[in-house]
């Protein structure tokens, strides 16, 4: 969840206020009996669907020629194998192609116009990336370099490939509308975690609150679009928080167990620092080097 948190807000960063683009983060489709759970998904006006998997490594990964993806175990001290995240957001993509054909497209010549799906692999700016020779790892990169990536390969499109992309263009609101579309066919996954996990009554319930998929496009403001939910107390679990001041700054007091919990910002960008403003009930999350201001908490009346 951190790793995806981080590259939402790189992405949000470079393509949220764009008229060009929408961005869906957290979507969950189960499309003829078969299942996508897609990190974040970016598409812009000539119908270019980046398909983003977010992958979180303490230590890095390494790839092998033969395109098997491994990662440092560091409690047996070597590496392990894991499944392709490729091989994974191919899977995706034929999910999203069955979405799309329950969609309300534009049409050109009495055509529907389809959408062109490009696969990337995001992991954290820090992580290290051991790559081989031989095996194509151009889809695997660091979050914070989505957008030169994609740039480059816009750049590198063939005068062919550019009439194709144009001639498929289409305006901001179309754009908006079929994001929305989209986001109507999200199902939540259903876990019953108490029966899972022997969980007592109460507690459940705050495991089993799932995010919903978020459309950050220039249509909307920023406080429409919600800052990731999950604020629960460290000690029982409990959602009935209020964030208080104490002699560290601002923490989350519990209201069921009467526990503290830390208060963790963090905007991503390297050496900058957020903080908590307080504005009556309501907290907002700021870095001054990104000149972000978001809502991060609002305490119960």
């Amino acid at each position: 969840m951190k790793g995806e948190q981080e590259s939402a807000y790189l992405i949000d960063f470079d393509y949220r206020e764009s008229k060009n683009n929408v961005v869906i983060h957290d979507l969950r489709l189960e499309i003829n009996g078969r299942v996508a759970q897609i990190d974040h998904l970016l598409i812009n006006r000539m119908l270019d669907a980046l398909v983003l998997e977010t992958k979180h490594f303490h230590a890095g990964i390494k790839i092998t020629e033969e395109g098997e993806f491994l990662r440092w175990n560091d409690f047996r001290k070597c590496y392990e194998g894991m499944a392709s995240p490729l091989a994974q957001n191919e899977r995706h993509i034929q999910v999203l192609r069955d979405a799309f054909a329950q969609i309300d497209m534009p049409t050109r010549l009495g055509v529907k116009v389809l959408l062109t799906f490009h696969s990337f692999i995001l992991v954290a700016p820090n992580a290290r990336i051991d790559r081989p020779k031989k095996f194509d790892t151009s889809k695997v990169i660091k979050a914070d370099a989505l957008r030169s990536t994609w740039e480059k390969e816009l750049d590198e499109t063939s005068v062919l490939g550019a009439v194709s992309g144009l001639a498929k263009l289409v305006s901001t609101e179309t754009l908006v509308a079929i994001g929305r579309q989209l986001v109507t066919l999200h199902r939540p996954a259903s876990v019953n975690y108490a029966s899972k996990f022997g969980i007592v009554s109460g507690c459940a319930e705050n495991l089993s609150q799932q995010r919903s998929p978020q459309l950050a496009d220039s249509a909307m403001s920023a406080a429409a679009i919600p800052e990731p939910r999950g604020h629960v107390c460290r000690a029982c679990g409990s959602a009935r928080l209020t964030i208080q001041y104490g002699k560290y700054g601002y923490y989350f007091k519990c209201s069921d167990c009467g526990g503290n919990t830390p208060v963790k910002l963090g905007c991503g960008g390297e050496g900058h620092k957020e903080r908590l403003r307080k504005e009556g009930r309501k907290f907002f999350r700021e870095c001054a080097d990104c000149r972000t201001s978001k809502l991060y908490f609002e305490n119960p009346e």
